[in-house]
C-alpha cells in the first residue's frame, strides 16, 4: 500500500510539473523565439522585461560590474503591461512585439534624457524619439535602458565618459575594453541584457564593439537608415544601426529601421533600395559559389596581432569549405597614392551646432563653444573638443572638405572597379587587427582598422564572430564589405558562415 501511495504521489507531482511551464530562458534567445512564445501564450511581456531588468541589476553595477547601463527606463514595465493588454485584445503590435532594446545614449527618447555621454548635456529631454527608436517602438519594441558610450562618440577604442563614472567592461574579460563608441550596447547585448543594442558607427562603432564581444554588427549603406534624432559626430560618415547576437536578428532590425525620412535628406538615396524581405536572404548555403577577395590593405600592418591573423586564416579555410572561392590577395589599385590625397575636414562643430540649434531651449548647451567653456566633460576628450572648436570647416565649402569628398568618390570608384574586375561578391578581412586591450592601456596597438573603407565609401560592411584569441578567450570578428546597397547579399554571406560555424558563445559573468 505504501508503495502504491508513493507511486500515486510521484504521478501527481509529474502531472503538476507537466502543467507548470518552465520559465522562459532569456540567455541567447532570439527575436523569433520570443515572438513564438508570445504567439503560443507561454510568455508575457512583463515577465520577459522583468527577467532582463533582473539580469541588469545582478550584473551591471554589481556581480560582473560591466557598467554598460546609464539609466533604466522607469516606464519599461508600464510599457510591457500595455503590450500584454494589446496582445490579448488584438494580437502582436508588430514584428518587434516586446523586444527589449538598449538605447545608446546619443539616441533621443521621449522618456529618458539624451546626453551623448557628457555632463554638459545632462538631463536633456528633447520630447521625441529618434527615427530609429520610433520605428522600433511602433513595431512593438520596449526601450528598457540607456547604454553607455564613449563621450560624443569620439573614441573607437574604449567606452568612458563624464556622465557615468568608470569604464564599460568587456564581459568576456572584465579587465578588457569593449571598443567604442557603442561599447555599452556591445557589452550589454553580449551579456544578454536585451535583444537589440542601438549603436552608431562613424568610423568603427558598430563593428568594433561587435567584434570585441562576439556579436553581429552591420554598418549599412549611407542613406539606408535615418540618423535623425541622433547626436551627430560627423554626418558625412555617421550611420545609425544596432548590434545583435545573430544575423537573423540583425536582418529583422534592418527591416524595421530602413527607409526614407524627410528629417534626414540623405535617406532619399535609399528610397528604392530597401529590400521588402531581408530575411529571405538568410540561406545556410549562401556561401556556395561566392567569390570573396581578401583585402590585405584593410588590416595587414606591422602591428597585426599574430593570434588575429591565425584565427582569420582559419576563417578563410572555413569559407572555402563552405563553397566560397577565396581570392587572396586582392588590391585596390593606386590605394596609397589615393589615400595620400584626401583632405582634412573636421565638421564636428558644424554638425553639433546645427543639431543643438534645432533643439532650441530643450538643449542645456547651445553650441560647442558653450560646452568647452562649461568644462563639463571627461578630460580625455578635451583635445578633441578644442580641435573641433578651432575648426571652421563647412561641408561642401571648405577646401579640406571638398578634397575629402573628392577622395571618397575616387575610392568608391576604385573599390567597385576592383570588385567588378574580379567578379567579387564581397571583400573580407578581420574586423579588428588586435584583441581587446586592457582597460587603461594606451600603449599597445588598439587594432582599429575600420576607419577607412566602409566609412569613406559609404558602402556596407557586416561583422560576425570568427573565433577567439588569447587561449580561446577573447572574441574576434570577420568582416564582409560590399558594394552600395548590397545588404541582402552581405546578410546572406554572414548568415551562411554563422550557421556553419556557430562561433558565438555567451560570456561567463562573474
Amino acid at each position: 500500500m505504501r508503495s502504491l501511495a508513493c507511486a500515486a504521489v510521484l504521478l501527481a507531482a509529474a502531472a503538476l510539473s507537466a502543467q507548470v511551464p518552465r520559465p522562459f530562458q532569456i540567455e541567447e534567445t532570439t527575436i523569433a523565439q520570443i515572438q513564438a512564445a508570445f504567439r503560443d501564450r507561454s510568455l508575457t511581456c512583463r515577465s520577459l522585461v522583468e527577467q532582463y531588468l533582473a539580469r541588469i541589476e545582478a550584473n551591471d553595477k554589481r556581480g560582473a560590474a560591466l557598467n554598460a547601463i546609464v539609466q533604466i527606463n522607469a516606464d519599461a514595465l508600464k510599457a510591457a503591461d500595455d503590450l500584454d493588454r494589446r496582445l490579448r485584445e488584438s494580437g502582436p503590435v508588430g514584428p518587434m512585439h516586446c523586444v527589449p532594446v538598449l538605447v545608446k545614449d546619443n539616441y533621443e527618447t521621449v522618456e529618458m534624457p539624451t546626453t551623448a555621454g557628457s555632463l554638459s548635456l545632462k538631463g536633456m529631454m528633447t520630447g521625441k524619439d529618434a527615427f530609429v527608436v520610433k520605428r522600433l517602438r511602433d513595431a512593438g519594441a520596449v526601450m528598457i535602458a540607456r547604454s553607455n558610450m564613449a563621450e560624443f562618440a569620439f573614441s573607437p577604442v574604449e567606452t568612458v565618459n563624464s556622465i557615468l563614472p568608470g569604464y564599460t567592461r568587456n564581459p568576456y574579460d572584465t579587465t578588457r575594453v569593449t571598443a567604442g563608441s557603442s561599447g555599452g550596447s556591445g557589452a550589454g547585448i553580449a551579456a544578454n541584457f536585451a535583444l537589440i543594442g542601438l549603436a552608431s558607427d562613424t568610423g568603427d562603432s558598430i563593428r568594433g564593439p561587435a567584434a570585441h564581444q562576439a556579436l553581429v554588427g552591420l554598418r549599412s549603406t549611407m542613406g539606408l537608415v535615418s540618423r535623425a534624432g541622433v547626436v551627430p559626430l560627423n554626418l558625412a560618415a555617421d550611420i545609425a544601426g544596432a548590434v545583435t547576437r545573430t544575423v537573423a536578428d540583425t536582418a529583422a532590425v534592418l527591416q524595421v529601421i530602413a527607409g526614407p525620412d524627410p528629417a534626414d535628406p540623405i535617406t532619399a538615396l535609399g528610397r528604392d533600395h530597401v529590400s521588402p524581405n531581408y530575411a529571405a536572404s538568410l540561406r545556410p548555403d549562401g556561401l556556395k559559389g561566392a567569390r570573396l577577395g581578401v583585402l590585405h590593405q584593410a588590416y595587414d600592418t606591422p602591428t597585426l596581432d599574430s593570434d588575429i591573423d591565425a584565427v582569420f586564416k582559419g576563417a578563410l579555410g572555413e569559407l572555402r569549405n563552405l563553397g566560397a572561392e577565396v581570392v587572396d590577395p586582392v588590391e585596390v589599385a593606386g590605394f596609397d597614392t589615393l589615400r595620400g590625397s584626401q583632405g582634412a575636414c573636421n565638421q564636428f562643430k558644424y554638425d553639433l551646432n546645427r543639431y543643438l540649434a534645432g533643439l532650441g531651449d530643450k538643449a542645456p548647451m547651445h553650441s560647442l563653444d558653450e560646452i568647452v567653456k562649461s568644462r563639463r566633460f571627461h578630460p580625455s576628450i578635451q583635445a578633441r573638443l578644442e580641435s573641433g572648436l578651432a575648426s571652421d570647416d563647412t561641408p561642401g565649402v571648405s577646401p579640406g572638405c571638398r578634397s575629402r569628398d573628392e577622395f571618397r568618390e575616387k575610392l568608391r570608384v576604385a573599390v567597385v572597379s576592383l570588385m567588378d574586375s574580379l567578379q567579387l561578391d564581397a571583400l573580407v578581412y578581420p574586423t579588428w587587427s588586435n584583441p581587446p586591450r586592457l582597460i587603461g592601456d594606451l600603449n599597445t596597438p588598439g587594432g582599429d582598422n575600420n576607419q577607412l573603407f566602409s566609412p569613406s565609401t559609404g558602402f556596407p560592411a557586416i561583422t560576425v564572430p570568427m573565433g577567439y584569441t588569447r587561449g580561446n578567450s577573447l572574441p574576434a570578428g570577420l568582416q564582409f564589405f560590399g558594394r552600395a546597397w548590397s545588404e541582402s547579399r552581405l546578410l546572406e554571406l554572414a548568415f551562411a558562415y554563422e550557421q556553419a560555424t556557430h562561433h558565438r558563445r555567451p560570456p561567463v559573468l562573474r
